[in-house]
């Protein structure tokens, strides 16, 4: 098994620069090192922000493995290889074991609108045939499909290596019953940028962050403040950064972001269609804010 988790913290929902329609693997680089350099607790490549429905199989797995090499150990990768197909999810927690990451983030699966018993078979199946911890991915606006709280205890009674879940409902309502059903069993992790401080007083432990990509040690920091106990000092870290927050989802993500970091000198202006690249007036909207700040310097 992969080494020891810990949740207590931020992990980055990485951004996938493209170049002429391939992945560019200098600018991964480039923000990786500065997710390391920002002291980020963890990252996740292949999520929604990840673009990864417009990856294609080898393109995942390169990408994966890619990231476990650059980041050598330094931080925890948790990949992303969920799909709307366990056959090809087990394929890919396969394939992320085998390039080393520390764990898998599998979302529910999306378009075929599975019932409660179908998530739950899902995930069982994708437990019991790979061998990589796994974070439950949760993102119903997304998926049209919400695992219930009753499935989430199904599944934790069944599946020993089920070890966290990104909670994306918007609602934090959810994470209070997850943690009052389940206690430590499952690290709950926000899956929404400003509800982080939120989640985190319901007795989640973390948060897979958007914003991070651009302000790793900044998001990192509303975290470890709230764990060392200084509930003044991460409630001002995060009223901080709400306006950065707000910004990265004035069009949908990952444009905002990767305007952002297109901005930073990390990557270039790319997303693949269905996704365009941000207007110029949601991109004035994040430039402003960068400079706020302090990310962006004038010039």
């Amino acid at each position: 098994m992969a080494r020891s988790l810990s949740f207590d913290g931020a992990f980055t929902a990485l951004a996938t620069p493209f170049l002429n329609g391939a992945i560019d693997f200098a600018a991964v680089d480039r923000l990786i090192e500065h997710q390391v350099k920002g002291g980020i607790t963890g990252v996740v490549p292949v999520g929604t922000t990840g673009e990864s429905p417009v990856l294609d199989s080898d393109e995942a797995k390169s990408l994966i493995a890619h990231v476990v090499r650059r980041v050598a150990g330094r931080t925890q990768v948790i990949a992303g290889t969920g799909s709307n197909d366990t056959k090809k999810t087990i394929e890919a927690t396969r394939a992320a074991k085998d390039a080393g990451a520390d764990a898998a983030m599998v979302v529910m699966p999306y378009y075929n609108r599975p019932t409660q018993a179908g998530l739950v078979a899902h995930i069982r199946a994708v437990h019991d045939a790979s061998e990589l911890p796994i974070v439950l991915y949760n993102v119903p606006i997304r998926t049209a499909s919400d695992l219930a709280v009753e499935s989430i205890v199904e599944i934790a009674k069944h599946c020993p290596r089920v070890v966290a879940l990104k909670e994306a409902t918007g609602n934090v309502l959810r994470t209070q019953s997850v943690v009052h059903a389940l206690g430590d069993r499952l690290a709950v992790l926000s899956g929404d940028d400003a509800l982080t401080l939120g989640i985190l007083a319901c007795g989640g432990r973390g948060v897979i962050s958007v914003t991070s990509n651009v302000a790793p040690a900044q998001v990192e920091g509303v975290v470890k403040a709230f764990h060392q106990g200084d509930l003044a000092g991460a409630r001002k870290k995060h009223f901080a950064l709400l306006p950065l927050h707000e910004v990265m989802f004035v069009e949908s993500n990952p444009g905002p972001v990767k305007s952002a970091l297109e901005m930073m000198g990390i990557l270039g202006p790319e997303v693949r269609l269905p996704l365009v690249w941000p207007s110029a007036s949601s991109a004035a909207k994040v430039r402003e804010e960068l400079l706020r700040q302090g990310l962006l310097s004038a010039r």
